[in-house]
């Protein structure tokens, strides 16, 4: 790890020595996270072993590569960097220089560490880059760079932080192999305590502003429908057909984000701690997803090996002989786990209209705005109008 270490301590030393215009909101964006925010981390964290992520049709749309992230296209964190008139967040684990922030998340972490899921019994078949460890990268170079603690908390006062999205992988892991609900339900809390203390250091370290997303709609995820398949119409909702128990399973894991971060937020005034609202910006693109230029199912995988959803855990999207469809802009889904860019595109037109708590646009009024009218008229002209 320590070779990985110098150059991004090169590029934060940039940073300190070459502030962004005063017109920024922020002069960097430091991202924590899993799959929803990983921009080429896991895929470097491979080495030479292949993976499906690192093979077309990944980032077919928009880097016309595979560049590790898990999409056709752009993810969340890159769509924020361009409204804020930053370049595209590097991954760590890259080693690339850039003045503008540096990209933890890995796909396919935890909240909590390994040896939690150990001690349920799981089988562990991810690499330990929990939440915790994408701090200790963070924290380890803070103290190798700066000649006093003033400039340091300079630099992290001037930030963006995205701290998530991130919880969902403890749940789906063990979900998957074959957890109950209520068992999977008890550790929401851990979750949750390990969600606060990455906060909580941030802020002690100097971090002012922070995005904390909330849990996405599992109940919406083809790899989830799929597995958790139903013959009872009654265990769908009639809106959008996607699986109740699931959904209410991410309500309550936000239920208990929010209470920590208002706790968060009275404990520490002076810092801004934004609520991205993942998921009721989802469910209002699955309610009305024709609105959102989204022609087919909301619930099929553009990616995928078949069936009902188009997802099958034994072909996946980047596996030899899988296709992609022929448009992934018509679809919410990529691959059954991720959206297509089209799909983060209309997240992130919902975040930063009106699902952040407070207002991301209101507190950085610099947003630029012509970005943000190319993401509603690629919307709009989706929909056949000019």
């Amino acid at each position: 790890m320590a070779a990985t270490l110098l150059p991004l301590l090169l590029f934060l030393a940039a940073a300190a020595a070459n502030p962004a215009p005063a017109s920024a909101c922020f002069s960097s964006i430091f991202s924590f996270g899993d799959s929803i925010s990983d921009t080429g981390n896991y895929l470097i964290s491979c080495g030479a072993t292949p993976d499906p992520v690192g093979q077309s049709p990944y980032g077919q749309t928009f880097f016309h590569r595979p560049t590790g992230r898990c999409s056709d296209g752009r993810l969340i964190v890159d769509f924020l960097a361009q409204a804020l008139g930053l370049p595209l967040v590097p991954p760590y684990l890259s080693g690339e220089t850039s003045p503008e922030g540096a990209n933890f998340a890995v796909a396919g972490c935890t909240a909590l560490d390994n040896d939690f899921f150990r001690s349920l019994g799981l089988e562990i078949s991810w690499r330990n880059y929990s939440l915790g460890v994408q701090m200790e990268w963070f924290q380890q170079l803070l103290p190798s760079i700066f000649s006093s603690s003033s400039e340091c908390r300079n630099l992290m006062a001037d930030s963006l932080f995205l701290v998530g999205e991130i919880g969902g992988n403890d749940y789906c892991h063990s979900l998957l192999q074959g957890r109950a609900v209520e068992e999977v339900k008890a550790f929401v809390p851990d979750v949750i305590s390990a969600i606060s203390s990455a906060i909580t250091e941030l802020i002690r370290l100097g971090a002012r502003t922070l995005v904390v997303p909330g849990g996405v709609t599992f109940g919406c995820l083809p790899i989830l429908l799929d597995h958790f398949r139903s013959k009872d119409a009654g265990d769908y909702e009639p809106e959008t057909g996607c699986l109740k128990f699931l959904n209410r399973f991410s309500e309550h894991h936000n239920e208990l984000l929010l209470r920590e971060l208002n706790q968060i937020r009275q404990a520490n005034p002076d810092a801004t701690i934004i609520y991205a609202d993942y998921y009721n910006a989802m469910v209002a693109i699955y309610r009305n997803p024709r609105r959102y230029g989204f022609s087919r199912s909301p619930l099929v995988a553009c990616c995928g090996g078949g069936g009902q959803y188009n997802f099958n855990a034994s072909a996946l999207c980047g596996d030899e002989a899988v296709t992609a469809c022929r448009d992934p802009a018509e679809h919410i889904s990529w691959d059954g786990m991720h959206f297509t860019e089209a799909g983060y595109r209309a997240v992130t037109s919902e975040l930063l209209g009106r699902w952040t708590e407070p207002s991301l646009a209101q507190i950085c009024p610099q947003i630029d705005a012509n970005f943000l009218q190319g993401i509603h008229a690629s919307i709009f002209k989706s929909l056949g109008h000019e």
